[in-house]
C-alpha cells in the first residue's frame, strides 16, 4: 500500500482545518487531472503502522481536531481500499466527531455496486461523512466550485436517518443544501 504525501494543516481541501492524505496510484487517468504524478502505483511511499499512527495523532495536534481528507491518486481503487479503510476506521475510533471527506473518480452507483462484494468499500461508506464522486471532466472544469474541480462531480453527505429527519440541525448542517445530495447510511 502506497501513499503520495500528507498535508498536516490543510486549509484548502475542505471547510476548516484538515489533514489531507494523498493515496498513490490511480487507474482512472482523467484527462487534465491535477494529480497526474500520483497515477503510478509504484511511486510514493510505503504505508505502514508508523505512518498510520502519525496521521491519527496529527488529526488532533495541539488539541485542534482536523477533518480527515483522503484524496488521490484514487483512494477507492482496489489497490488503495484497505489503506483507506484503515485510516477511516482508526480516525473514527480515535475521534468519533471527526469529519471524513473522500474524493473519488468512481460514481456513487459504482461504489454501491462494489459495496455488495467488497467489505472494505462497505466499511468506508459507513464511516465517511462527505464523498466527492465522479471523474474529473476537463470540459466541465470550474475552479469556483466547492470541493470539486468540474461541474459533473457530485458531493454526497452521508447521514443517519436521525440526522436526515431533523434536517441536520443537531449535527451541524442545514438541509436542503443545493450543493449536496444526501445518502442515508446503511441503506
Amino acid at each position: 500500500m502506497k501513499y503520495a504525501g500528507i498535508i498536516y494543516d490543510d486549509t484548502a481541501a475542505a471547510p476548516g482545518l484538515s489533514l489531507s492524505f494523498y493515496t498513490q496510484g490511480c487507474p482512472i487517468h482523467c484527462p487534465g487531472c491535477h494529480n497526474q504524478d500520483m497515477w503510478d502505483f509504484e511511486g510514493g511511499y510505503e504505508f505502514n503502522s508508523e505512518v498510520k499512527d502519525k496521521v491519527i495523532a496529527n488529526l488532533n495536534e495541539n488539541g485542534v481536531l482536523r477533518n480527515l481528507c483522503i484524496i488521490g491518486g484514487e483512494p477507492l481503487c482496489k489497490q488503495n481500499t484497505k489503506m483507506t479503510k484503515i485510516l477511516c476506521n482508526c480516525a473514527r475510533a480515535a475521534y468519533p466527531d471527526i469529519k471524513i471527506y473522500i474524493w473519488t473518480g468512481y460514481t456513487l452507483e459504482e461504489l454501491c455496486e462494489r459495496e455488495q462484494s467488497e467489505e472494505d468499500i462497505h466499511n468506508i461508506l459507513e464511516n465517511l461523512d462527505v464523498l466527492i464522486a465522479n471523474p474529473f471532466d476537463i470540459s466541465k472544469r470550474d475552479i469556483t466550485l466547492e470541493l470539486r474541480g468540474s461541474s459533473n462531480q457530485e458531493i454526497y453527505k452521508f447521514v443517519t436517518e436521525e440526522e436526515f429527519a431533523d434536517g441536520g440541525k443537531t449535527f451541524g448542517f442545514e438541509r436542503p443544501d443545493a450543493n449536496y445530495s444526501y445518502v442515508i447510511k446503511g441503506k
